[in-house]
């Protein structure tokens, strides 16, 4: 059997292959409740009945003002919980794992939809129809904005941080309500834990900044906080950027320190990613090598030095190059975003290309003879 197409166990949660969709923003809850609904529905179905592995939610986020658009989803409330199980069922029914990625926006909150230009909100625009607008400001470590343009996010104080890590910890248990048998920590991309770990947004002087163990120590509770309200025998997963991409930020050194640190609290996989912290970053030096796989090494690295499994992403498109990763051992899953877009049923088409048999479903059997 291909290395791709192999089983894969976390805790108790077994995974009928090393094929996981990522978490892809949709900001498509358009009456910015944070409810899913249909699209969200077909979008996370069809990749289920395309035979991945592992679905993943977009970052869904643990509070309001955690929203990067105000369309985003959340799971701030029983409700939303409730509105998250159908889909949840569906996912389940067609083989596939759910998994639910918990997310707060931090700084690059409050913008308009992509396709709306991803601009900030005005005043006015700060509007979601339920809370005040004072209650969706963005928050970071410190304030400093995302980029010129961004709203300036308010610097966390202490109370700030435990309301957070409550925070958390709820959407944890209302993931379990929803039935999802994985969780995704969104520490990556420039959003609010990752922003707690780069000093290059992180200027506190207080037990939650300066250096590394400073600047970890936050996303760190958050991690502890969210294990002990999850089951011990479902698996909890964390997404990084292994670097920023720019001088004087984090990198791939402090990634295998975190990781490390993750392990021992209990984490099971890092999903291993980059940049994201900084508008128009030198994504390396000068350049990106923006090739397929460009960001495998990082996972290889973090699964080899802190002995954790990892997830592999980074323009990984053909099945001989996603097949290769987990061969190698470089990567224990592979995570695809753009090309499961394109194709739902990617998966399938890989396991014939493979040469091994896919899981089709009955209704689209005529179509694979």
């Amino acid at each position: 059997m291909p290395h791709l197409l192999e089983p894969l166990t976390l805790r108790s949660v077994w995974i009928r292959n090393r094929i996981a969709m990522s978490p892809m923003c949709q900001y498509s809850s358009e009456a910015r409740d944070g409810m899913p609904g249909i699209w969200h529905l077909q979008h996370l179905g069809a990749r289920a009945v395309g035979g991945a592995g592992l679905i993943l939610t977009e970052a869904t986020a643990v509070e309001p003002r955690g929203r990067i658009s105000l369309q985003d989803t959340g799971l701030w409330d029983d409700a939303q919980a409730r509105a998250w199980r159908p889909i949840v069922d569906f996912i389940a029914a067609q083989g596939a794992v759910p998994g639910m990625q918990l997310a707060h926006a931090g700084r690059k909150a409050a913008t308009h939809r992509p396709w709306e230009g991803g601009h900030a909100l005005a005043d006015e625009e700060l509007d979601d129809g339920v809370h005040a607008p004072a209650d969706l400001e963005p928050v970071g470590p410190s304030a400093v904005p995302y980029h010129e343009n961004s709203r300036i996010p308010h610097a966390l104080d202490l109370d700030g941080l435990e309301e957070l890590r409550l925070a958390w910890a709820a959407a944890a248990r209302r993931a379990l309500a929803a039935g999802f048998q994985v969780i995704e920590l969104h520490m990556a991309h420039g959003y609010l834990l990752h922003s707690f770990l780069s000093p290059l947004a992180n200027h506190r002087d207080d037990a939650y900044g300066g250096d590394l163990e400073g600047r970890m120590r936050f996303p760190l509770e958050v991690t502890a906080a969210v294990r002990a309200a999850w089951p011990a025998e479902l698996p909890l997963l964390v997404r990084v950027s292994a670097t920023d991409w720019a001088p004087g930020g984090w990198d791939i050194d402090q990634t295998v320190t975190f990781a490390t640190r993750l392990r021992g609290l209990g984490v099971d996989l890092v999903d291993t990613s980059g940049g994201g912290l900084v508008p128009l970053a030198a994504l390396g030096l000068p350049d990106p090598p923006l090739v397929p796989g460009y960001l495998v090494p990082f996972a290889e690295r973090i699964r080899r030095e802190a002995g954790v499994a990892t997830a592999a992403v980074g323009l990984i498109t053909t099945p001989e190059d996603a097949d290769a990763v987990v061969a190698r051992g470089q990567a224990d899953l592979v995570m695809l975003g753009r090309a499961l877009l394109r194709d739902p049923y990617w998966p399938l088409h890989t396991a014939r290309v493979l040469g091994a048999e896919p899981p089709i479903p009955p209704q689209y059997l005529r179509a694979f003879r």
